[in-house]
């Protein structure tokens, strides 16, 4: 959520960003309601003070002049009657209005339309040439009996599974890894709740333009989170921190619920992309300045790198264009792992992690206030990124380092999480 100040001084830049991020807003109706706001405002602060001031006069006034006050006192209270209505109206066209406007990309954002338009940073390792016909991660799976794919979707549904045996350890021990590496860098790891309230989807920027995506708990007003930045955001909403206490860093762990509303019969074969799954989520608050947010951002991006090269695996690094930027993000980068199993067999770069900087949209949203050293009041910065999200990163763990006869080596770092196993054996038929 921007500053209403900010958007009433800097129109034309709040009008770039909601048509860079594709963003449906009429910045002009924002406008005229924060006008109309201010100016019911206006009107019942005078009244009020007339209305007190006739309050003051009555007891002092003559017999003669006594009931003109009287009148005019009713008259008033008439007036607020009518126009408090008016302003708690007002108020909500203005909210509803404010809570859609999009934060401001940084310069270095590419504009562009979609994922075509990402910007290359780095390519790190390279695609195995294997000498014979590579599994993609359905056919390894399924020979190591790694997953259950049918009986899960007779009782939960379509893009249900269930990972069996090596599949359901080899999941534990990516995140326990993931979890390790984090720990060991400073962060603090958590285990959040998965239901929360309205509030805390709105707080992090979730709602109200993701709440098709998002699975509702109506009996109790409550929703399940696609990922833990929402609950390890909202840990801190309407608190004011003190400024020594930054930068706090979180690393959350958590099963995550998605509808994929917005994906409606894309990518239905496999694990890519599934209703539920488990993240290591990291999240930052810092102080609002921008270069230690972008300290922060690419530190956090290094950490996501680090448990990859742990696991082995060739990616990429883009920054994400103005119309791949989530309402709330300044900045974007995406991490996409190499999976040969990908294009029909050819292979492709897939997005397995995100690094994002949201500036003080989610602080503001949250009410999380900071107190400056010398007692101000601000809001914190915050950030996130994906360390690990399972199943989507056993696609490219187990195609890039399988073998012509269906095992699976392992990559080094991975072994202890393993027991000491080395290369996963394909069951016997």
């Amino acid at each position: 959520m921007l500053d209403i100040a900010f958007i009433r001084q800097n129109a034309d830049v709040v009008r770039a960003a909601i048509k860079n991020k594709r963003v449906e807003l009429d910045l002009d109706a924002l406008l005229a309601a924060d006008k109309t706001r201010r100016e019911t405002v206006g009107k019942i602060e005078q009244r009020r003070a007339r209305k007190n001031e006739i309050a003051q006069l009555i007891p002092k006034a003559s017999k003669e002049e006594r009931p003109a006050l009287i009148e005019e006192g009713k008259a008033v209270k008439t007036e607020l009657e009518q126009l408090e209505p008016s302003l708690a109206e007002a108020q909500k066209a203005f909210d509803d209005l404010m809570l859609r406007v999009p934060s401001i990309p940084r310069p270095e954002v590419p504009i562009g339309a979609g994922e075509d338009d990402n910007v290359e940073i780095r390519k790190v390792g390279s695609p195995r040439a294997f000498d014979f016909k590579a599994k993609d991660h359905v056919e390894l799976m399924t020979l190591h009996g790694m997953v259950d794919w049918d009986g899960p979707r007779k009782y939960a549904g379509g893009r249900s599974y269930a990972l069996m045996g090596t599949g359901a350890l080899l999941e534990l021990a990516v995140t326990r890894l993931a979890v390790d590496v984090l720990v060991e860098r400073g962060l603090t790891m958590v285990v959040p709740p998965v239901m929360v309230k309205e509030r805390a989807m709105t707080g992090t920027g979730f709602f109200p333009l993701g709440r098709e995506e998002a699975y509702a708990i109506t009996a109790d007003e409550l929703f399940l989170v696609g990922t833990s930045e929402v609950p390890l955001v909202s840990l801190h909403c309407d608190e004011t921190l003190d400024a020594s206490r930054l930068p706090i860093r979180y690393a959350g762990i958590s099963n995550c619920f998605r509808r994929e509303a917005g994906a409606y019969g894309k990518d239905t074969k496999g694990l890519y992309r599934v209703h539920q799954f488990t993240k290591v989520e990291q999240v930052i608050f810092c102080l609002p300045d921008e270069e230690v947010a972008e300290k922060e951002h690419y530190q956090l991006l290094a950490n996501a790198e680090a448990i990859l090269a742990k696991l082995e695996i060739p990616y990429r690094v883009a920054i994400a264009c103005t119309g791949e930027i989530g309402l709330g993000q300044t900045r974007k980068h995406e991490v996409e792992s190499w999976m040969p199993g990908r294009n029909d067999g050819k292979g492709a770069y897939n997005e397995t992690h995100s690094c994002s900087t949201l500036g003080d949209f989610q602080a503001r949203r949250s009410n999380i206030r900071l107190r400056a050293a010398d007692g101000t009041l601000t809001y914190p910065y915050t950030l996130n990124n994906t360390a690990i999200a399972s199943p989507r990163i056993l696609i490219p763990l187990l195609e890039n380092h399988q073998n012509a006869d269906g095992s699976i080596t392992l990559p080094k770092a991975l072994v202890p999480y393993m027991n000491g196993v080395e290369v996963l054996k394909p069951r016997r038929s």
